[in-house]
């Protein structure tokens, strides 16, 4: 399958947001970004298309999950986070370190200020 391909499969992903002319939408810059990182790992051939489309479909039907979708990319991330987990590519610790962090660098950030790593008052400044 080429990269084309492989985009358009992923652009085709059931439960996806979509504008009224059919395209992706994303809520937040996050989400948008969370969607790159997938279809950059899946190029490089961290996973298949399967053990994607298993993950996510595992998160999305998980008991608590909200009915109308709104929580579609928060699945995103969790199935993300836990697929690159089982396959022993991250740590988890090291992930939801790095999520804690990002999230005090973003409540120290002033509004309309980009949101830095660096800014988060409990990182180590070398």
């Amino acid at each position: 399958m080429s990269a084309c391909e492989a985009r358009s499969l992923l652009v085709q992903s059931p439960g996806l947001p979509r504008s009224a002319e059919g395209d992706p939408v994303f809520p937040e810059p996050w989400a948008a970004e969370a969607f790159a990182m997938t279809v950059h790992l899946h190029e490089k051939g961290l996973f298949s298309w399967g053990e994607w489309a298993e993950a996510l479909s595992a998160e999305v039907h998980r008991p608590g999950r909200a009915e109308d979708g709104s929580d579609y990319f928060d699945c995103w991330v969790e199935a993300l986070t836990g697929l690159l987990v089982r396959k022993d590519i991250a740590d988890a610790e090291a992930i939801l370190g790095l999520q804690k962090s990002w999230q005090r660098a973003a409540e120290a950030t002033p509004h309309g200020r980009p949101v830095e790593l660096a800014n988060d008052p409990l990182s180590r400044r070398f």
